[in-house]
């Protein structure tokens, strides 16, 4: 089920909530550490909005569908229609806000969707797949190619990346999303993991942030 977008100062955002553009193997040691081959062009997938759940009041994880891993990112959500190949300039005046996210896998039932060629919506579009954070102003960082996000569970450091170490930057990416497909206010993009994924458990306890910005502290329920 989905949830009214907000801000980190409670205010809210009133577009209704659209599609979660995802880009898998954004960061270079991300693919490695999972054997994966480094893209040539971005990796595209979508997730649905009805997967998207709040951070700060505890989130549930599947149980009886093996491991399920965390994968922090940046998210961006746009305000303003894209399509057609905007200009940087363009998407820049787009975006609306930013905000920590997890992007959560079924990783076995990846694993065994990969093997047979077969597309990854069972492993990335449950329920509860894509959480969010609150938004910080679309103004907030005047340098998107030095934006960090950080995880830390149970009071260990799991991720630590930042912008400059993607492999397609916040605006060129959102240039190639929205050369193929539009993108409609309330529209969220997350734009790929750091290295450090790993498995969630139910209990733990999770921090996320946006370097600068309040930490937001939550649990796997």
């Amino acid at each position: 089920m989905s949830y009214q977008h907000q801000y980190a100062d409670g205010t809210r955002i009133h577009y209704p909530l659209g599609k979660v553009v995802c880009i898998g193997r954004n960061y270079v040691e991300h693919a490695k550490e999972l054997n994966n081959a480094v893209p040539t062009e971005p990796l595209l997938f979508i997730k649905p909005g009805s997967c998207t759940v709040p951070l700060n009041s505890g989130f549930s994880i599947p149980q009886d569908q093996g491991s399920v891993h965390y994968e922090a990112e940046i998210a961006v959500l746009i305000g303003k229609p894209l399509s057609r190949k905007p200009t940087e300039e363009e998407v820049r005046d787009a975006i609306t806000g930013f905000a920590p996210a997890l992007d959560l896998t079924l990783r076995d039932v990846q694993s065994k969707l990969k093997e047979k060629g077969y597309p990854w919506e069972l492993a990335k579009s449950f329920d509860g797949a894509c959480v969010l954070g609150p938004f910080v102003p679309g103004d907030t960082y005047a340098d998107l190619t030095d934006i960090g996000i950080r995880l830390t569970i149970n009071g260990k450091v799991c991720q630590d990346g930042n912008s400059r170490d993607m492999i397609n930057p916040i605006l060129p990416l959102i240039q190639h999303i929205s050369a193929h497909f539009s993108l409609q206010p309330g529209d969220v993009i997350l734009t790929g993991t750091p290295v450090g994924v790993g498995p969630l458990n139910v209990g733990d306890k999770i921090v996320l942030e946006l370097a600068g910005q309040q930490p937001h502290e939550s649990q796997v329920l």
